[in-house]
């Protein structure tokens, strides 16, 4: 008990710091939320989700969960990469939390790269290894997206000759070179692996054949989950073939990184108004934003609240249990 000659315990900057970093979190996920529903009518809303059966909406929200699992394995693979690794479950913390705010955020590179390295910096990691892990993480979502592209490319070329308007011989061309530069990044890991190579003054460090292959199987993995999920929404207004969906889903998706529209902005809604002209888009469009974005967004600000609160409190450690 507290005498009266004691002065009262104070608070460190540090930990006013950690305070305001998750108020500031669920700050943002509240104003995330607001600004996707403030959109629509409460009855819009509700006619949305009554459009969408509940074996679709279960669907939708597995295949999205399956996608982020995918992603938790983007990390546990960088971390080796970067010479420094870390149990699982410190790897899926630190991905989940950082890529469902980031995703809503935009500019994901910067936003999800910053909590990660919120993360990292506890358990041991320098700014150039955090620096690692992001770079590696980059190229397995372009080598997902290439690798899912190409086969969407082979198997629905109509979809892609409306979408560029080039002959079909130029499709299967773009196809084969979406196929062929991961093969070719496989092929130069096995000869160059641990090695580095030097672009522009900098020297980057090939990874081994191993993971190079693992980056390509857990990219494609991720973006076929989310197309998943992404074609089970369209499927509850409109019968499209998945692959249509994963052909525009890519395309779409390489313009929100080029963009960096925080939530796809826009861009969701471009790929089902291609693929059904004339549809009423809201269901589809709110079932996918709810179960990839906004619900992951709340379990992420939760997460990144409760760690502020909790792993801040421990000392640093570059124990990788």
């Amino acid at each position: 008990m507290r005498t009266l000659s004691q002065p009262a315990p104070r608070l460190s900057f540090g930990r006013i710091l950690r305070y305001l970093i998750a108020v500031a979190a669920i700050a943002l996920a509240i104003f995330l939320l607001y600004r996707t529903f403030s959109q629509y009518s409460r009855q819009e809303l509700v006619d949305a989700v009554a459009s969408v059966s509940p074996a679709r909406l279960i669907a939708a929200l597995g295949f999205s969960a399956c996608s982020y699992l995918a992603l938790t394995g983007f990390d546990w693979l960088a971390l080796r990469y970067a010479g420094h690794p870390l149990a699982y479950r410190r790897a899926a913390l630190a991905s989940f939390t950082s890529l469902s705010l980031g995703h809503n955020i935009g500019l994901a590179a910067l936003s999800s790269g910053a909590i990660r390295y919120r993360f990292y910096a506890r358990w041991g990691l320098g700014a150039e290894e955090v620096a690692k892990v992001i770079l590696f993480c980059g190229l397995t979502v372009g080598l997902g997206l290439s690798v899912l592209g190409g086969i969407g490319l082979f198997l629905a070329p109509d979809v892609a000759l409306q979408v560029i308007g080039v002959p079909r011989a130029t499709i299967f061309l773009v196809a084969a070179v979406c196929l062929a530069w991961p093969t070719a990044y496989v092929l130069l890991a096995a000869v160059l692996g641990g090695k580095g190579l030097h672009l522009r003054g900098h020297r980057l460090t090939m990874p081994c054949w191993k993971l190079a292959l693992a980056q390509i199987v857990v990219g494609t993995v991720n973006f076929a989950f989310v197309a998943a999920a992404l074609h089970q929404a369209i499927a509850a207004i409109s019968d499209v073939p998945y692959f249509e969906v994963a052909t525009v889903y890519v395309s779409a998706n390489v313009a929100t990184l080029i963009t960096h529209a925080p939530g796809g902005l826009g861009v969701i809604e471009s790929v089902v108004l291609f693929l059904i002209p004339q549809a009423e888009l809201i269901g589809a469009v709110l079932v996918f934003r709810f179960v990839y974005f906004l619900l992951p967004l709340l379990l992420g600000s939760i997460s990144l609240f409760l760690s502020e609160m909790l792993l801040s409190r421990t000392p640093r450690s570059s124990d990788p249990s």
